[in-house]
């Protein structure tokens, strides 16, 4: 039965670390062809707000008698339409999620640096002013650099994400194997 168990739990260490394997390789496919991956993280963007906005008109028409259904009508709408616009014009829509995402990074930043001088009398305050200088850094950059970075900036970010990802689902298959493989020995001993 032991036997059976390890079986398994070995079956599922192996097909983790498989998928870490791919996911590394994604990652570094989307940072090599960084404006594919941007369309795609574009296109799979719209397709999510397409999918959303059809479930907020099911879930209006379910609860049309719990008031607010022109509300909620109007939301579902949205979210259709901005996802099918972003689907019929992907370079505009890159653009656009592009300069979203330098203002999101230069707000946060902001945000950072005003938290960081509110704990500063706590200790290691300094890790989150060092954060929000890089994220406002790293906002700013996307904006002074907008509209010529749109292109690869979406791709490369997705790439790097699903490569740290894939390696850190690779580290911890591997840290599991290695811990069953000293369980299984130890308990053999």
């Amino acid at each position: 039965m032991t036997s059976n168990v390890s079986q398994d739990i070995n079956q599922n260490i192996n097909g983790s670390l498989v998928i870490g394997v791919l996911l590394i390789i994604l990652g570094i496919v989307a940072i090599a062809i960084p404006v594919v991956s941007t369309i795609f993280a574009e296109t799979w963007f719209a397709l999510i707000l397409i999918s959303s906005g059809f479930a907020k008109l099911v879930y209006a028409t379910q609860t049309r008698q719990q008031g607010g259904f022109l509300w909620k009508l109007l939301l579902s709408g949205l979210y259709i339409a901005t996802g099918v616009m972003l689907f019929i014009y992907p370079k505009t829509g890159i653009l656009t999620l592009t300069l979203l995402l330098g203002s999101f990074l230069l707000t946060e930043g902001v945000f950072e640096l005003i938290l960081a001088f509110r704990l500063r009398p706590q200790q290691n305050w300094t890790w989150v002013l060092g954060d929000g200088i890089i994220t406002l850094v790293l906002g700013a950059m996307i904006w002074f650099q907008w509209p010529f970075d749109a292109p690869w900036l979406l791709g490369t970010l997705v790439g790097v994400s699903v490569l740290f990802t894939g390696i850190s689902r690779v580290m911890l298959s591997l840290n599991a194997r290695s811990f069953l493989n000293q369980s299984d020995s130890s308990a053999s001993a």
